[in-house]
């Protein structure tokens, strides 16, 4: 029997030596990219957006709204609730839910750029910059992901590490090719339920696109719902392929979007998506 205290215990401490540590071996405190993006918000700013740049002292509010975005989705619960985890109560399970959204906010604060929109964190995205990633030693330490490897279970680790990752990095190779290291990639985007519906989703996107645009750069995503993949498509992004995480009886599926850049001489869809 699995000792719930393990996912219970309070990170702060230990995270801000980790945060010591990380430093020593050469981990930035916030991304170049972030800085860069923030530098252009006046440009956005006339276009009437409202989304803004998080740091590292917002990641537990970031997570806990992606959490709750994520609470019933198929990808998330394909790793906690695991066969191996079935005396699992549903509080145990929320919380190992939440620690990943914690660890994986962390790490993109610290690589990428966590954009959120709404006066609560009501929309929160999570997007890797062209030519970064989050697989570095000093970003796995400091960000508390390389816990995962003993918070999951037996089976979830085999999902997380064997499959799902491998399964992502190889498609997103395939499908980018020669872009794949030149284009930016929404890791993360969830919007909590009481804030569905107030158009912060488009927010968050369009914050960086503009930016993509402007670079001439491609953006990439996975959607794991079929009716997300209707709103991204109505912000430009197409679908490429499918793709299944198959260590359930029932698969669950990911649907593989690209969005191409924009030119100047495009016009605007003049879909309002909410």
């Amino acid at each position: 029997m699995e000792n719930k205290t393990i996912l219970s215990i309070d990170i702060d401490a230990e995270k801000a030596a980790l945060d010591s540590v990380a430093k020593d071996v050469g981990a930035n405190t916030t991304s170049i990219d972030a800085d860069r993006v923030v530098m252009q918000k006046n440009l956005l700013a006339a276009a009437g957006n409202e989304a803004r740049v998080l740091t590292l002292s917002e990641y537990k509010e970031a997570a806990y709204s992606l959490a709750l975005a994520f609470k019933e989705d198929h990808t998330s619960l394909y790793f906690t609730h695991t066969p191996d985890r079935a005396h699992w109560s549903e509080e145990q399970k929320w919380e190992l839910h939440l620690k990943m959204m914690e660890y994986i906010t962390y790490a993109h604060l610290l690589k990428g750029l966590v954009v959120s929109a709404g006066p609560n964190y009501d929309c929160v995205a999570l997007w890797m910059p062209p030519g970064e990633n989050m697989d570095d030693y000093p970003t796995m330490l400091r960000s508390g992901m390389w816990r995962l490897s003993y918070l999951l279970s037996r089976e979830g680790r085999k999902r997380f590490f064997d499959e799902f990752l491998p399964l992502l990095n190889d498609t997103k190779a395939l499908i980018m090719g020669e872009r794949d290291q030149d284009s930016w990639y929404l890791v993360y985007i969830g919007t909590k339920p009481s804030g569905r519906g107030k158009g912060y989703a488009r927010k968050v996107i369009d914050y960086v696109t503009a930016t993509a645009d402007k670079e001439g750069k491609a953006c990439y995503l996975e959607s794991s719902s079929y009716v997300n993949q209707i709103i991204y498509g109505k912000m430009g992004f197409e679908l490429r392929k499918h793709v299944y995480l198959q260590r359930e009886r029932e698969h669950v599926q990911l649907d593989i979007m690209v969005r191409e850049p924009k030119r100047e001489t495009d016009g605007d869809s003049g879909v309002d998506v909410k």
